[in-house]
């Protein structure tokens, strides 16, 4: 089944925690500090699949987590950074937190860390100076960042069908290109959209969407049309599929209400008007006079009266994708619009008797998650601001 929606809880690694060593050798019996860094947290990544066509693979993944670090150790050996998450969509991914807009994967390929991984802690030994030589602290690993994120995908085609439902959208898909919709002499056959590629005798190729049908009244939410509206906003050109069986003005009319009441630009795309069912009606009374409309065609998608013209003159019809040029230094292949959260300004580090906040403290709920985080066990020394306490 056709996924145009899915939720995740993302959660980036959390960075590994400093070693808190001394040297212990044969013949060097006070040895100094030699902890290592804590690794870094994995990130969690969306990348943009030219080869996925919706988001279904991702309804069974309700909770994604990168890799922690590791923890530094003695010898200063570094911890492991931790391994990244790569979760790859469909082109035309846009990614909401909060109700706003993050990114939109608009291009194979785009990439997003969608959640960062925590920095790791510093060894002890970073902190040997001339005035602390035995430094017998080290910093604890940072968290990754953890929320929850919305996926919406907008198709990318070439040109979308519309038109009410058994206007003939998916027989003219059916025949222009390689898909496969069902197909059935009654309303709402297609209950998802279904992506076809008509090719050229040049070798071109053309990507047409076909979408279920529209009512009256689909632009706010009445029948299947108001989520499926949504893909048709990438589109350069509409197909508009019309019975030409019955008034065709009307469901013109009909159709054209809609996508100006759905807003979007839809109203202000240009169109290519097919009167289908010639085989019932060859002449039918079509009379609209529209900027927009870039031609009429008569087709029959029962015998393919009309269909071969169509199909070759749909590659000069439709407009070709505007290509923008940008130094390379200066390719984004996503908009960012979440602002960075504030630097933390507080740090965490486990001494030999417990642990010590550093900074202006965090909220006591903030301060406890860390702690526990950290592997704090009860009756531990915890000191704030140049008090020790026992954490409860």
């Amino acid at each position: 089944m056709f996924s145009d929606r899915a939720a995740l809880h993302v959660k980036a690694g959390k960075g590994g925690d400093g070693g808190l060593s001394f040297r212990r050798e044969k013949f060097v019996p006070k040895g100094g500090p030699d902890g290592g860094d804590g690794g870094r947290g994995g990130d969690v990544v969306l990348l943009a699949n030219r080869d996925l066509r919706d988001l279904g693979a991702l309804q069974r993944r309700r909770k994604i987590a990168a890799e922690r670090g590791g923890n530094g150790t003695g010898a200063r050996k570094h911890g492991a950074d931790g391994a990244d998450v790569t979760i790859e969509v469909p082109v035309g991914t846009q990614v909401f937190i909060d109700d706003d807009l993050v990114a939109d994967l608009a291009h194979p390929g785009a990439r997003l860390v969608i959640a960062q991984g925590g920095q790791g802690g510093r060894g002890n030994s970073r902190f040997v100076s001339s005035v602390r030589q035995v430094p017998r602290f080290a910093e604890i690993g940072q968290s990754g960042e953890e929320f929850d994120i919305e996926l919406h995908l907008k198709l990318l085609a070439d040109a979308a069908l519309v038109g009410l439902p058994n206007a003939g959208k998916s027989s003219l898909l059916t025949r222009i290109s390689n898909a496969r919709p069902k197909v059935a002499s009654y309303p709402f056959t297609t209950l998802q959209p279904v992506l076809g590629t008509v090719e050229a005798p040049d070798g071109r190729q053309m990507v047409v969407a076909d979408v279920p049908g529209l009512i009256e009244g689909a632009s706010e939410g009445i029948g299947l049309g108001h989520e499926f509206l949504a893909h048709l906003e990438r589109a350069r050109t509409l197909i508009h599929v019309i019975d030409g069986s019955n008034p065709a003005d009307e469901q013109w009319q009909t159709i054209d209400a809609e996508l100006e009441a759905y807003g979007e630009g839809l109203n202000l795309l240009p169109q290519i008007v097919v009167l289908n069912k010639s085989d019932l009606e060859a002449n039918p009374n079509f009379t609209i006079d529209d900027p927009r409309i870039v031609t009429v065609f008569n087709v029959s998608c029962a015998t393919g009266a009309g269909i071969d013209d169509f199909r070759k003159r749909l590659f000069t019809l439709v407009p070709e994708e505007e290509l923008v040029v940008r130094a390379a230094d200066d390719v984004v292949d996503f908009l960012v619009y979440r602002p960075k959260p504030k630097t933390r300004t507080w740090r965490l580090f486990r001494t030999d008797r417990g642990f010590r906040i550093v900074g202006t403290p965090p909220p006591e709920e903030e301060l406890a998650a860390a702690l526990k985080a950290a592997g704090v066990k009860k009756g531990a020394e915890v000191e704030v601001d140049g008090e020790s306490m026992e954490f409860a």
